[in-house]
């Protein structure tokens, strides 16, 4: 499985850093450029050696809140599990993570929903990389006769977006009030499993 990965200097880091804090208090909107080249304790003309603008310093916040979530995908999937039980884990990853990203960037939460094809854009290569990783676990069910399923790529690519769908509903809890988190696990599989050709 190969990813694409992104590398990033210690001055960027810094920048997308303290950046995040400050867009998580004052918001992106009252946030200058200026603003987090003070609170970086460097000159805005290092700031703008790696970032043209403020969006662009945006794009890179919303980037490295995305590499986590691809690192705990990463992780899951490197679990030594049984692929059915991995893929409800890889769901709930996603879905976990998400809502912790934007519930800890307090004003970035609404940026998140107001603007999500702007974020869109930002997480084409992580779209590519969770896709990947769910393709393999598939593949990995296919081969143990645990998924009957005929495309492992569509599948790949109708679960992924089945997933993202689920984000903000997730974030929100508006699904499966009153219920417990094994109540909708079991739901869940049903689902899942019954799409995946698995008995449940």
């Amino acid at each position: 499985m190969q990813f694409i990965g992104m590398s990033i200097s210690k001055t960027k880091k810094l920048f997308v850093d303290v950046a995040r804090e400050i867009f998580a208090k004052k918001g992106v909107e009252n946030t200058t450029m200026n603003d987090i080249a003070v609170a970086s304790n460097k000159g805005r003309r290092t700031l703008y050696t790696y970032f043209k603008s403020k969006e662009d310093v945006y794009f890179a916040v919303i980037e490295s809140e995305l590499e986590m979530l691809s690192e705990n995908m990463k992780k899951v999937a490197a679990k030594d599990i049984a692929p059915d039980e991995k893929i409800i884990a890889l769901i709930y990853t996603h879905l976990d993570t998400i809502k912790e990203v934007v519930q800890r960037n307090g004003t970035l939460r609404a940026e998140f929903f107001r603007d999500v094809w702007k974020v869109e854009r930002v997480r084409m290569r992580f779209n590519y990389n969770e896709t990947m990783i769910l393709r393999d676990v598939l593949t990995e069910g296919v081969e143990k006769g645990v998924f009957d399923i005929d495309d492992v790529s569509v599948y790949a690519d109708i679960l992924h977006y089945c997933i993202k769908g689920l984000e903000v509903l997730h974030i929100r809890r508006r699904i499966g009030k009153g219920k417990d988190q094994e109540s909708m696990k079991r739901y869940v599989r049903k689902i899942v499993f019954g799409a995946l050709g698995k008995k449940y």
